[in-house]
């Protein structure tokens, strides 16, 4: 399973976080996802993790994806 970290900046609260998970959990192979408002942070796990599609799902919940934090494959 893989899993990735992306910064997203204007997170500031829980309906940012549902808004964002709402989004990424439909996108094809992810499994999980967990949103960290205080830190900004977004953590995709899943069989695959596209990169472009996670951050086309965040932006399209309204926010911007900073970078890529890191990856670790398990």
């Amino acid at each position: 399973m893989a899993e990735k970290y992306f910064t997203v900046s204007g997170l500031s609260c829980g309906h940012c976080a549902a808004s964002v998970t709402e989004e990424v959990v439909a996108v094809a192979g992810i499994t999980e996802v967990d949103v960290d408002v205080r830190a900004g942070l977004v953590v995709v796990r899943g069989e695959t993790v596209d990169d472009a599609a996670v951050r086309a799902a965040i932006t399209e919940a309204g926010y911007e994806v900073a970078e890529v934090v890191r990856q670790v494959a398990a």
